[in-house]
């Protein structure tokens, strides 16, 4: 009898769970409901002052979280150690992203002379020194010539260690397990390059910095063209600081921390950082759309635009009379000599 008690006395244990997991299961639906609160920040752009120390995905993970806006991208990453402007899509504005990642970038930063290091940037190991004779006598004019020699369209190799990826493997995996790692030049273009202080001899560390200014294309790596300038001066190189202070049209002045974005929406403001969707700078020309036009871009069907200025294949930012971004669209077809011509939307918000 013991043992049927005992084993009643389990079903009935057992059974009881079942129903509080129903019950749970209640709950967590409503739970589930409870949390699909609609993002702080919709659509539009987020310009972020990076701190050093935390990869781009990080920044994009944390603010997906202050913003409760999941769809969350970044046109352009930053190195962990650089800190700066860090141009965030969120919503809609994430169909952008391949637009504004294009944009020219503006940094600024310091060289390190007199030491190279395996990643070209603080945070790696020295593979090579030169003696503290030899950077003492390195000149600004000669550092000058280096960064000249470097700028406009060049031929660029990624550091060993970087982000890129070669058969679905980022680079700085393949480095870090002592393989060979493939690395291919590509043209990029250094609109600038120039010192913006005087070299700065240290006697404790047998090392010199100089500050410097670089404005270059999208793909361009600080840390390489580092690199290059110690090579070229004789006594090796690497970045000790960067700081990017623009992206296209946004500037670093206009942006916030993280910490400052989640402090105006604790306060229910709009962050001073926050660009909203219809007022997204684009890197091409805008068109108004009229009534017509506008119900046509809406179906995805292409307007005819008369006094068009561009070409075939260009991109343009259509918008309504009222200022609403309704879709980015190519031209695909120029009539005639009048400026008029057939534009096909490619990116729908309308």
């Amino acid at each position: 009898m013991s043992g049927t008690e005992t084993r009643g006395t389990e079903i009935r244990a057992e059974a009881e769970p079942k129903q509080q997991k129903g019950q749970r299961q209640g709950s967590k639906g409503q739970a589930k409901k409870s949390k699909r609160l609609p993002p702080l920040l919709e659509n539009g752009v987020l310009l972020v002052d990076k701190a050093a120390g935390g990869t781009s995905h990080d920044s994009v993970a944390r603010s997906r979280r202050i913003t409760r806006q999941k769809k969350t991208g970044h046109a352009g990453t930053l190195d962990p150690d650089a800190t700066g402007l860090l141009v965030l899509t969120l919503g809609k504005a994430t169909r952008l992203t391949r637009f504004l990642i294009r944009a020219p970038k503006v940094y600024e930063g310091t060289i390190r002379l007199g030491a190279v290091t395996d990643t070209y940037d603080a945070s790696g190991q020295v593979t090579d020194e030169a003696p503290p004779e030899a950077v003492s006598a390195v000149t600004l004019d000669a550092v000058r010539q280096a960064m000249d020699g470097l700028t406009g369209e060049i031929d660029h190799l990624p550091p060993a260690y970087s982000a890129k990826k070669v058969d679905g493997k980022k680079m700085y995996e393949l480095a870090r397990e002592g393989k060979e790692v493939p690395r291919e030049s590509k043209k990029v273009t250094v609109y600038e390059f120039t010192p913006i202080s005087e070299l700065e001899f240290d006697e404790e560390t047998g090392r010199a910095d100089v500050r410097f200014r670089l404005g270059c294309s999208s793909g361009t790596y600080a840390r390489t063209l580092a690199h290059d300038v110690g090579q070229a001066v004789g006594t090796g190189a690497h970045l000790s600081a960067l700081r990017r202070t623009k992206v296209g049209p946004f500037l670093l002045d206009d942006a916030l921390t993280l910490e400052e974005v989640e402090e105006a929406l604790a306060a229910e403001e709009t962050p001073s950082a926050w660009v909203p969707l219809d007022d997204v700078p684009l890197p091409f020309g805008e068109i108004v759309a009229d009534a017509q036009q506008e119900q046509r871009l809406s179906h995805g069907q292409t307007v005819l635009v008369r006094d068009l200025d561009g070409e075939e294949g260009d991109w343009v930012k259509l918008s309504n009379r009222a200022g609403r971004f309704l879709a980015v669209g190519s031209i695909v077809e120029i009539i005639g000599t009048g400026g008029a011509g057939i534009v096909q939307p490619r990116v729908v918000f309308a």
